[in-house]
């Protein structure tokens, strides 16, 4: 175990991966995930167990099993660590753990992951000391935020985020505009509703809107949700009647759906498409109907979308919510007005498969699948289609068969479902497996003065 093979680990979610690591602890396989983490060096496993064990109390044994790559000295490990002990009430210790050694000398990063720990062990006043010179880092004025939400310190804060948000508002006008501070608006809007000054963030957000000083989406979007979360309904139709419908009419209508007034919300999307049909009011307002059972309805709005060349926009939100629930999912993609897309036929076919074996019905799903697609492996996708179908031993045949890293990968699942969870870890390949299989990046040769002697075409 080295820093290397760790954040090559977090970075590309290898070793077994987090949802692997679920399964196996969803299954009461906390004892055994903590093992593998010691032993093997993965570190999905350290992050699953430990929450386990925090969850459960244990903090000494959580620290045990954090140790190996706290001894590494990276840096995730050592901020795990820390957590740790906050979460057992060990205060000093944590602080001691992560706190430079010269602390004038700190980076930018590791003066926010300090003050991350500072403001989780109720040290805010020093947190928000530390991060104060470094907030022309605009990255770092959310964590500000975050850190303090609920802390008693929102007048400071504001104090901090005031010429910032000014900044941001003068900006709109410029030449040569500085995006650096796009975010400051919204959230100084944020710290004023949560000390309980919504009318005041109302007001100075409207007024920036309404002047169009603002450099970013988010921020109008922002705006369209404060007014929402405070029933300003009549403010925000207005707001969503305007120039920017196309951006915050969706928030409008999802106010109305959530005040129980669907059909309202309904005639407002359905008003839009007829004077503008854009794709945008089109997903909303079939997602809407999706979620309200209304399946056919959905179709038929989203339908002119489902022969375009990029299928995600009104066909794929209608998928997504159905792929656990084979049925209706056939019943979607087998509908006559869902038509193949240009140079996108696969996506039917796949989501076809993925019904017809969640229904059981494999067979017809293998064939359905098209295994002779060229970036396809067969049998991996074979023993998909029986594993949704929940014939386990026939997929974990065709992935023995095969014996590949992704397959091995694969049947590591598979093994764990069928309660075999030692020798599923057994076949799971290493980490050092997992790299060394990884394509490695072509040599070119260079000249004496470093540049290539390939052509360029």
């Amino acid at each position: 175990m080295d820093m290397d093979d760790l954040a090559w680990q977090a970075s590309n979610y290898r070793g077994l991966s987090p949802r692997t690591v679920r399964l196996l602890l969803e299954h009461g396989h906390l004892n055994l995930v903590a093992q593998v983490a010691v032993d093997r060096g993965e570190w999905f496993c350290a992050e699953g167990a430990v929450e386990e064990l925090c969850q459960a109390g244990d903090f000494g044994r959580a620290l045990s099993v954090m140790e190996p790559f706290v001894v590494t000295g990276w840096r995730a490990a050592l901020y795990a660590k820390a957590e740790i002990l906050l979460r057992a009430g060990r205060t000093k210790e944590a602080l001691d753990l992560v706190r430079p050694e010269e602390a004038g000398r700190a980076s930018t990063p590791e003066c926010r992951d300090l003050a991350e720990v500072l403001g989780k062990a109720g040290r805010i006043d020093e947190a928000i000391e530390l991060l104060v010179p470094h907030l022309d880092k605009s990255w770092l004025l959310s964590v500000l935020v975050d850190i303090t939400d609920g802390q008693g310190r929102d007048e400071r804060v504001l104090e901090l985020i005031a010429p910032l948000a000014d900044h941001a508002r003068q900006a709109r006008g410029e030449a040569h505009r500085d995006y650096a501070f796009s975010d400051a608006q919204e959230l100084q809007a944020r710290v004023l509703e949560r000390a309980g000054r919504a009318d005041e963030a109302i007001r100075i957000l409207g007024e920036d809107i309404a002047g169009r000083r603002f450099l970013a989406q988010n921020t109008l979007i922002t705006y369209a949700e404060l007014l929402a979360r405070h029933g300003r309904l009549d403010e925000l139709r207005e707001l969503g009647g305007g120039q920017d419908a196309g951006i915050v009419l969706d928030v409008y209508a999802g106010a109305l759906r959530s005040d129980g007034r669907v059909e309202e919300a309904e005639g407002v999307m359905r008003d839009a498409i007829a004077a503008d049909d854009w794709v945008g009011y089109r997903a909303w307002l079939s997602s809407m109907l999706l979620a309200e059972g209304r399946l056919d309805d959905a179709i038929v709005v989203a339908e002119p979308g489902f022969g375009w060349y990029d299928c995600s926009n009104l066909l794929a939100p209608l998928v997504h919510p159905l792929l656990d629930r084979p049925e209706e999912l056939l019943y979607l993609v087998e509908h006559p007005r869902v038509v193949p897309h240009h140079g996108h036929e696969e996506f039917q076919h796949w989501w076809r498969a993925w019904a017809l074996a969640g229904l059981g019905r494999v067979d017809e799903a293998i064939t359905v699948a098209g295994l002779d697609h060229p970036w396809t492996d067969p049998r991996i996708v074979k023993a998909d289609l029986l594993r949704r179908a929940g014939r386990l031993d026939a997929a974990a045949e065709e992935l023995r068969a095969l014996g590949t890293i992704k397959a091995r990968e694969e049947l590591c699942e598979v093994l764990v479902l069928q309660g075999r969870a030692d020798e599923a870890i057994a076949i799971h390949p290493t980490v050092a497996e997992q790299r060394d299989a990884e394509p490695k990046p072509k040599s070119v040769p260079l000249d004496e003065s470093g540049y290539s002697l390939e052509p360029p075409f």
